[in-house]
C-alpha cells in the first residue's frame, strides 16, 4: 500500500455522539449478539446431531450460520466496546483487517444466498435428479468456491480503500472501517478505486441477485403448472424463508453500494446496522421458526433421554 501507514491511527465516530443514548444501544447490541451467536451455533449443532436434516439445503444452511457467526464477530464487538469507551481510536492494520474480513465474509455471504436458490430450483423444478445434481460433492464444490472467489475480491477492495495517501482528518464517520467514510479520508484521486470496487460489488452482487431471479422465475412457472393448491402452499413455505433473508441483505447492499459515494447520507447508518448486525439475527429466527424440519428437530432433541452439551439443550429449550 502506498505511503507509510504504520503510523497512522484512526477515530470511529460510532452510531451516536450522545452520552445518554450509548449505555441503552450497548444493552440492546450485545443482546442481538449473544443472540446470534448462541442461535446460530445451536443450528450448526442442530443440523449436525439430527439426521433428518443431513441434506443439501441445511448443509447450505450451516454455512450461512457460520458465516453470519463470523460477519457479525468482525463488527459487534468492536462497535459494542466503542459505545461503552471514549477511546474510539483504531489502527491503520485493525482497520484494513476489520475491512478485509468484512467484505471477504460479505461477498461469501452473497454467493452462499445464491447457491441456496439454485437448490431450491433444481428441488422443485427437478425433483427426480436432486440428488444427482446436488449430490454432495457438489455441495462441498459450491461452497467452496464461495470462500475461494470472495478471497481476491477481499483483498482488491481493500488494496483500493487503503492503498491511498492518508493526509487530512482521521475522523471515520462510521462505527466500523467501511469503505465510503474511510475514502473520505484519502487526500489522492480516489475516483479509480471508486470505480473497481462499485465494478466488484456490482458483479457480485448484481449477479448473484441475477441467479437468485432466475431461480425463482423458473420455480413460480413450476409452481403455476401445479394442479394442487396444497402443493403450491407447500412450495411457497419452502421458500418464503429464502426470499426473506435475500430481500434483507440484498435490499440494503443495494442501498449501500450501488449509488455513488458522493449519494451517501445519514440513513447509511442505520442500513449498514441492518446488513451487518441485525441480519445475521434474523437468518436465524427466518430459517428456524418459520421451518418445520428444524421445529421437529428441535422437539425430537426435547425428547432425548441422554440430552446433548449445555448449549443445546438451552437451545431446545
Amino acid at each position: 500500500m502506498g505511503g507509510n501507514h504504520t503510523q497512522i491511527k484512526f477515530i470511529l465516530l460510532g452510531i451516536t455522539d450522545r452520552p445518554s443514548a450509548q449505555a441503552p444501544l450497548f444493552v440492546f447490541f450485545l443482546l442481538i449478539y449473544v443472540v446470534t451467536l448462541l442461535g446460530n451455533i445451536g443450528i450448526i449443532t442442530l443440523v449436525r446431531v439430527s439426521p433428518s436434516l443431513h441434506t443439501p439445503m441445511y448443509f447450505f444452511l450451516t454455512h450461512l450460520a457460520f458465516i453470519d457467526i463470523c460477519y457479525s464477530t468482525v463488527i459487534s464487538p468492536r462497535m459494542l466496546a466503542d459505545l461503552l469507551s471514549e477511546d474510539k481510536i483504531i489502527s491503520f492494520s485493525e482497520c484494513v483487517m476489520q475491512f478485509l474480513m468484512f467484505v471477504f465474509f460479505a461477498v461469501t455471504e452473497c454467493h452462499l444466498l445464491a447457491m441456496m436458490a439454485y437448490d431450491r430450483h433444481v428441488a422443485i423444478c427437478q425433483p427426480l435428479l436432486y440428488v444427482t445434481i446436488i449430490s454432495s460433492h457438489v455441495c462441498w464444490q459450491l461452497v467452496a468456491s464461495s470462500y475461494l472467489f470472495a478471497f481476491p475480491i477481499a483483498i482488491v477492495c481493500t488494496w483500493c480503500t487503503f492503498g491511498g495517501s492518508f493526509c487530512g482528518s482521521n475522523h471515520i464517520d462510521h462505527f466500523f472501517c467501511d469503505y465510503v467514510p474511510v475514502l473520505k479520508l484519502v487526500c489522492s484521486d480516489t475516483h479509480s478505486s471508486e470505480m473497481v470496487i462499485f465494478a466488484f460489488v456490482t458483479i457480485n452482487v448484481v449477479g448473484a441477485s441475477v441467479i437468485i431471479l432466475l431461480s425463482y422465475i423458473s420455480i413460480l412457472r413450476n409452481v403455476l403448472r401445479m394442479c394442487s393448491t396444497q402443493s403450491r402452499a407447500r412450495v411457497f413455505h419452502t421458500c418464503a424463508s429464502h426470499l426473506m433473508a435475500v430481500s434483507l441483505f440484498f435490499g440494503t447492499a443495494f442501498f449501500m453500494y450501488l449509488q455513488p459515494p458522493s449519494s451517501h447520507r445519514s440513513l447509511d447508518k442505520v442500513a449498514s446496522i441492518i446488513y451487518t448486525v441485525v441480519t445475521p439475527m434474523l437468518n436465524l429466527f427466518i430459517y428456524s421458526l418459520r421451518n418445520k424440519e428444524v421445529k421437529w428437530a428441535l422437539q425430537k432433541c426435547r425428547r432425548r433421554k441422554h440430552p446433548s452439551p449445555l448449549f443445546i439443550s438451552h437451545f431446545c429449550h
